[in-house]
């Protein structure tokens, strides 16, 4: 994406900031998240940690040398400790009075689907939902997930909306046609699926498909592709930017065991390559915060109205 002041600022929503397998016990990761530098770091007990990077005492980096001391960090320039669930300092080892305004902010944080994820929001409010848990990733009936991540040079609402934009997949991704899709939305409005359905020829026959496509949050959904008997296919991804302009994108796919070595090779490879097809457009566009849509954009009219929760008033 060109950078250009009409972007919007960064959506309020869980995002995952690494993956759970790349977070040894005890090792301190920096990260650059939601314009923010973060430590990130597994205390002794095995919870992931994240908090604001720069001590206040005199501004060192947490994560460049600090060192985990139990449930805390250790500031590498003077061994100031800060509780990774609090924030607050709980030890500084020249000095028994700890001042009382000694703390970084610290950053929810919640592990779950094989990643590490956190709270953002932009007046700092706690969650009000959870990372859904998603069984797929627990079924001994499916494959191990394979993985998958990328930087892109886009907002993340741009690479969000992608996904109910159904005449790109045409003109970028030459499909054949594109089927018709209903737009489900829970009660509460922040939850929605959106579904469609298709005839496809594949090389074990001709099926009625259904693709599902589960959204929680601008940056957070899934993709599901049922209609091949006794045969699953599923990809759940959590796209967190890293400021208005860059995003990282993670993808774990996984399909039943019993067609994972056919039809589920197909359908990563298939996906990955579409995301690669919109690279092109998405580093060289800018971001409309008020597109000239016409008639036949009425999911992208939807999409738009829906992310506005996400975003506080003064954002």
């Amino acid at each position: 994406m060109v950078e250009d002041e009409s972007a919007p600022g960064i959506p309020n929503g869980w995002y995952a900031v690494a993956w759970s397998h790349e977070l040894g016990p005890a090792e301190v990761k920096r990260l650059h998240y939601f314009s923010e530098e973060l430590v990130l770091f597994r205390t002794r007990t095995g919870r992931a940690r994240v908090l604001s990077a720069y001590c206040p005492h005199l501004g060192a980096h947490l994560a460049e040398g600090g060192r985990v001391a139990g449930e805390t960090i250790r500031c590498p320039f003077h061994a100031w400790q800060y509780d990774g669930e609090t924030g607050a300092c709980v030890a500084i080892p020249y000095c028994e009075r700890i001042p009382p305004k000694a703390r970084v902010r610290k950053w929810e944080t919640v592990e779950r689907n094989g990643m590490i994820f956190v709270w953002h929001h932009d007046r700092q409010a706690d969650p009000d939902w959870e990372v859904p848990e998603i069984s797929q990733f627990s079924d001994p009936a499916w494959s191990e997930p394979r993985i998958f991540e990328i930087e892109v040079p886009v907002h993340v609402q741009d690479m969000a909306e992608n996904n109910l934009d159904p005449v790109h997949f045409q003109v970028v991704h030459s499909s054949v046609d594109v089927p018709e899709t209903e737009l489900i939305f829970a009660p509460d409005g922040r939850f929605f699926s959106a579904v469609s359905h298709t005839e496809q020829e594949t090389p074990w026959g001709t099926f009625k498909m259904e693709l599902l496509r589960d959204t929680w949050c601008i940056g957070m959904s899934s993709v599901e592709s049922r209609g091949i008997p006794e045969t699953g296919l599923y990809m759940f991804s959590s796209t967190a930017p890293i400021d208005r302009y860059h995003a990282i994108s993670r993808w774990a796919l996984t399909a039943t065991k019993n067609m994972v070595d056919t039809a589920g090779e197909e359908w990563f490879d298939a996906l990955t390559k579409g995301l690669r097809d919109d690279m092109r457009i998405w580093t060289h566009k800018v971001h409309r915060s008020e597109p000239m849509l016409c008639e036949a954009d009425k999911m992208l009219g939807d999409f738009r109205r829906w992310t506005k929760q996400f975003y506080s008033q003064d954002a």
